[in-house]
Formats: C-alpha cells, sequence, structure tokens
C-alpha cells in the first residue's frame, strides 16, 4: 500500500509536469495535493515498517518531535489543498465564462503559498507547546507513530493551554476549510439544479462524487482522532482512523482523482510510448 501511494502520487507529478495540456489550476493544485500525500504517508509508514521488521520499536525524543511537526504540516496542508481545489470546482461550474480571468496563475500561487505558511505555523505552534511539556512516566507510545493527541495523553505536565489551542486554533482551520467546501457544494449544486440538464447533472456528479468522498473520509477520520478520542490511551478505533488517513487516503487519491481522468490518461499513453519509442 505504501508503495502504490508512492508511485502513484509521484506518476501524477511526473504526468502533470511533462504534459502542457495539463498545465491548468486544477491539475497545478492536484500536483501539490499529490506531494502532500506522499509526504503525509512517508512520515509514519516507513519508520513503522523498520519497527516491524526490525523488532526495535523505538524513536528517539527529537525523532519522535520531528515526526510529529512534518506530521500536522502535511496533515493540515491536506486540509487547505482539499479547500482550494473545490474553490477552483465552484468557479468552473458556477462561473465559466470567468472561469479564466479568476483562476489566473497568480491566484493559485498565492493559495498555495498560503496554504503552506498557515500550515507552518499551525505545525510549530502545537510542536514549540508540546515540547514545553514534561514526560516523566512510562514513555511507551500505544501507537505507530507520534502523534499530538497520543503524546499529550503521556505528559505528566499541565495540558490545558495545549487542549484550548487544539479546540480553538486548531479547531478553527478544522471547521473554516470544511465550511468553505460545504459552502461551495451548495452553490454548485443550486446552479447545477437551477438550470436542469442530464448531461450537466452527470457531469457534475462525476466531477464532484470523488471528492466529496475523499472530504468525507479525510474530515470524518481527522475528528474521530482529534476531537472525539478518548481520554485514555489510545484505543484500536484511534489506531484504525490514523490509518484511514495515514495510509488508505493518500494511496486512493491519485485513483479516484485521476485514473478516471481522460487528460491524465492520455498524459499516461504518451508518457508510455515515448518510452517504448526510446527503446
Amino acid at each position: 500500500m505504501y508503495l502504490t501511494t508512492v508511485l502513484g502520487n509521484l506518476l501524477i507529478m511526473l504526468l502533470i509536469r511533462l504534459d502542457s495540456r495539463l498545465h491548468t489550476p486544477m491539475y497545478f493544485f492536484l500536483s501539490h495535493l499529490a506531494l502532500s500525500d506522499v509526504s503525509l504517508s512517508s512520515i509514519p509508514v516507513p519508520k513503522m515498517l523498520m519497527n516491524m521488521q526490525t523488532r526495535q520499536q523505538s524513536i528517539p525524543y527529537m525523532g519522535c518531535i520531528f515526526q510529529m511537526y512534518f506530521f500536522i504540516l502535511f496533515g493540515c496542508l491536506d486540509n487547505f489543498l482539499l479547500a482550494v481545489m473545490v474553490y477552483d470546482r465552484y468557479v468552473a461550474i458556477c462561473q465559466p465564462l470567468h472561469y479564466t480571468t479568476v483562476m489566473r496563475q497568480e491566484l493559485c500561487t498565492s493559495l498555495v503559498a498560503g496554504s503552506w505558511f498557515f500550515c507552518c505555523i499551525h505545525a510549530l505552534l502545537h510542536t514549540l507547546l508540546l515540547v514545553q511539556l514534561s514526560f516523566c512516566a512510562d514513555n511507551t507510545i500505544p501507537h505507530f507513530f507520534c502523534d499530538l493527541p497520543v503524546l499529550l495523553k503521556m505528559s505528566c505536565s499541565d495540558i490545558s493551554l495545549n487542549e484550548l489551542i487544539i479546540f480553538t486554533e486548531g479547531g478553527m482551520l478544522f471547521v473554516l476549510p470544511l465550511s468553505s467546501i460545504l459552502g461551495s457544494y451548495v452553490h454548485i449544486g443550486t446552479s447545477v439544479l437551477r438550470v436542469p440538464s442530464t448531461k450537466r447533472l452527470c457531469k457534475a456528479l462525476s466531477t464532484c462524487g470523488s471528492h466529496l468522498f475523499v472530504v468525507s473520509l479525510y474530515y470524518g477520520t481527522l475528528a474521530g482522532v482529534y476531537f472525539f478520542s478518548s481520554s485514555g490511551s489510545s484505543s484500536d478505533k484511534d489506531i484504525i482512523a490514523s490509518v484511514m488517513y495515514t495510509v488508505v487516503t493518500p494511496m486512493l487519491n491519485p485513483f479516484i482523482y485521476s485514473l478516471r481522468n481522460r487528460d491524465i490518461k492520455q498524459a499516461l499513453e504518451i508518457l508510455v510510448s515515448r518510452v517504448n519509442f526510446f527503446k
């Protein structure tokens, strides 16, 4: 599953880079989502596989801190990119005549750069708050990677400030992109139903159905882990939910976003024909 995640997302990034027909806002955002998915999965999974192989299940303190920082960073980046992608779909469906003027290259770059900036600050804030805590009891992590809620439960310090920041700042970064996604889909649905057309409805469903599925899976598992997890040690349900958004969702994204797409298929056929030509 991890190899499928890496190879699938890298292939999407390569195709978008090589084919000039894919140099559009939608594929620009998709390439950054693929990069984020590869990075998100590559933070916990290789270490987990190495621990399973060597039977030495340990990680240094600084390694744990860095793992947590980058995991929060790319998890947040996925969150923002999903919102940015649905905005692109909203403009394409609801304002098709203004699409080229609205989704300019400058705006697309600014949206992605802003997503990276806010996510870096978000991850740094929680990391700096965590390193202020003491871990004076059993340092056995009941998880397969250094996840923030699990580390907070292990601390023997007062974590009230950390929890407050999670439910305010973290909740804001959780709710705002989700609200923009839901709001965009409400406008998309209203626009499609305003002028009933079977062809237009089928096209909208085929375009947005996959994105809605990934959004539901992503936000559902995040809510289960970070907002509704038990107060004790990490439960099996928390770990299963973590596997879903660290392994399963990044693996599925290349398939549900791209492999059913005609442009991606054509770019893949061209790439394969070039490889065969050089042989």
